[in-house]
């Protein structure tokens, strides 16, 4: 049980820090551009994962292992990940400094996370299980989107 709700912890951790990362790179792109809000972004990405790397070395050489003996050889396609991730922070800006403000941007963010989970899981991308699509996945979708035009028109 407690597993299971470490997990939905996290999972809430990282949606408030996506949306925290969201609304102050739109301030930064505000101010100057939505490229250089992205490289800041990234920036400071980069110097949380070199020390979340020293810190792992680190604690991996306390218990005696080798950090090489942990881990495999990683195939090359997993450091292209980073460029999505640019353009997402990238039209992110964009988005939060039109019309659709945060709450729009956030709210289709999900609804673009939760079509292309579902289209993952049916064609099975990324070495995922294939799963059949059933009616709860059209009922997700459908409330997903619900919330989302209503966070978006609502407004108004």
């Amino acid at each position: 049980m407690l597993g299971r709700s470490k997990d939905w912890l996290l999972g809430i951790a990282g949606g408030v820090l996506l949306a925290l990362m969201t609304n102050y790179n739109s301030l930064l792109a505000k101010h100057t551009s939505s490229a250089f809000g992205s490289w800041v972004a990234h920036g400071v990405g980069a110097v949380a994962a070199l020390v979340l790397v020293l810190l792992t070395t680190k604690a991996f050489r306390s218990g005696g292992a080798k950090p090489e003996e942990k881990r495999g050889k990683m195939p090359l396609r997993f450091y292209l990940g980073g460029i999505p991730g640019a353009f997402t922070v990238m039209l992110a800006a964009i988005a939060v400094n039109s019309s659709l403000e945060l709450s729009g941007t956030i709210a289709l963010m999900l609804v673009g996370q939760v079509l292309f989970g579902i289209v993952s899981d049916s064609f099975g991308l990324f070495g995922t299980p294939r799963r059949r699509l059933v009616l709860a996945d059209l009922l997700v979708v459908l409330s997903v989107l619900t919330g989302s035009a209503l966070i978006i028109f609502g407004g108004e």
